[in-house]
């Protein structure tokens, strides 16, 4: 009977251990072969490290496909490092400083500032989430809420660039 108890208090303790672990956006997106390229950005662009910070952040993630969708030599010329401010300012643009649920996001469309501060992104919540870009060009919220210990991931199916900004409708 106490081998049973052991070895069940060192299960609870793995069990626990685990449970205490970070889970942070870059662990969650690591962790999910849909976003090899973000991840692959978000590394070359060296922003690891800020956003396995303590938060709290949104970031809205695009899918592999979405990258793919980009011009061909897009994410390539992005990931040279001659290009890091470019490719940082893009991803930027797919960060908010908040933890915004898709519950917090008001009906209708209104403005959001990411952290990319020269821009703004048009957000439009009702029937599911969609987000004009810096282009017009609209991406879809296709999961949201992917709760992280510093912050929430709602997955994207375009790369939101930045342009002129928005018009909310």
């Amino acid at each position: 009977m106490t081998i049973r108890k052991t070895l069940a208090a060192a299960a609870l303790a793995v069990t626990a251990a685990g449970a205490a672990q970070a889970n942070t956006i870059v662990d969650i997106a690591a962790g999910d072969e849909r976003f090899s390229t973000l991840v692959a950005a978000v590394t070359a662009a060296g922003l690891v490290e800020t956003l396995q910070g303590p938060g709290p952040f949104t970031v809205y993630a695009p899918l592999n496909d979405a990258f793919a969708a980009l011009p061909e030599g897009t994410v390539d010329t992005l990931l040279k490092p001659e290009n890091k401010d470019q490719l940082t300012n893009v991803l930027l643009y797919h960060v908010d400083d908040r933890k915004l649920t898709a519950g917090d996001f008001p009906s209708g469309s209104n403005y959001f500032k990411p952290v990319l501060a020269s821009e703004r992104l048009c957000i439009t919540a009702g029937n599911g989430v969609q987000i004009a870009d810096g282009t017009g060009e609209v991406a879809n919220v296709v999961v949201a809420d992917i709760i992280a210990d510093n912050g929430v991931i709602h997955v994207i199916d375009k790369v939101l660039l930045p342009g002129t900004r928005p018009a909310c409708h």
